[in-house]
C-alpha cells in the first residue's frame, strides 16, 4: 500500500499534473492537444506530465487515429485516501483524549 500511496502522492504534488488530473476528472476525456491549450504549458511538458499520471495509474489513454485521449481514474486515489484515513482516525482519538482530559479538569 505504501509503494502506491508514494507514487499518487508523488504524481499529485506538483501543481500543474494536479490540475490536468482535475481537469480530466471535470470534464472527462481529452486529447493531449485540450490538455495543453488548458494547462498553457508546451505539448512536451503535458506529455511528461501524463506519463507520471499514467505510472500513477491515475490516468489511461486510448489512440484513435494520431491522437491520443486520456481519462481520469479516480478510483486510483484509493491508496492515498487510504493513508488519510487512519490519520483520520488517530486525530479523532487525540481529540476524544483531549476532551475527556478538559471534562476531568472541570
Amino acid at each position: 500500500m505504501h509503494a502506491a500511496a508514494d507514487n499518487v502522492f508523488k504524481a499529485l504534488a506538483d501543481p500543474t499534473r494536479r490540475a490536468i488530473f482535475e481537469e480530466l476528472t471535470r470534464q472527462g476525456e481529452q486529447t493531449v492537444h485540450a490538455l495543453t491549450r488548458y494547462a498553457c504549458v508546451s505539448q512536451p511538458a503535458v506529455s511528461k506530465h501524463l506519463t507520471v499520471l499514467k505510472r500513477a495509474k491515475l490516468v489511461r489513454h486510448r489512440r484513435e487515429g494520431r491522437e491520443t485521449h486520456y481519462r481520469a481514474q479516480p478510483d486510483a486515489l484509493r491508496p492515498m485516501v487510504d493513508w488519510l484515513e487512519l490519520y483520520g482516525a488517530f486525530w479523532r482519538d487525540r481529540f476524544d483524549q483531549l476532551e475527556a482530559l478538559l471534562e476531568r479538569m472541570k
